[in-house]
């Protein structure tokens, strides 16, 4: 990690290490401004960028194709939001607990 940038962002999500880690979140990348991770989620497995934009002091996040090309963006997330915005991105979706029991064969709980 060079840039403050990205050390800022892994500072955020230590905050959250149990949604961090339920992503599978690994080999983290330092970029200019952001920081690139890649991820083994429930609905996303790949790499995701977080761009941070200083004129707006709001982040741009990115899930991406195997291609590199952009497969999903929001922008405009605000850092209070970022973590719940990129877990709804990668991981949580409407009635998640029943999908993953039911794809993983959890039954009841």
């Amino acid at each position: 990690m060079e840039t403050s940038i990205a050390h800022y962002i892994i500072e955020i999500f230590k905050h959250y290490l149990t949604i961090v880690w339920s992503w599978g979140f690994n080999s983290p990348i330092a970029l200019p401004n952001g920081l690139k991770f890649k991820v083994q989620g429930y609905l996303h497995n790949g790499w995701v960028e977080v761009v941070y934009d200083e004129g707006y002091d709001t982040f741009t996040v990115r899930t991406l194709h195997r291609d590199g090309k952009t497969k999903q963006e929001i922008s405009d997330v605000y850092v209070d939001c970022l973590v719940s915005v990129i877990d709804g991105m990668v991981e949580r979706c409407e009635n998640y607990v029943e999908k993953v029991k039911k794809d993983y064969g959890l039954g009841a709980y």
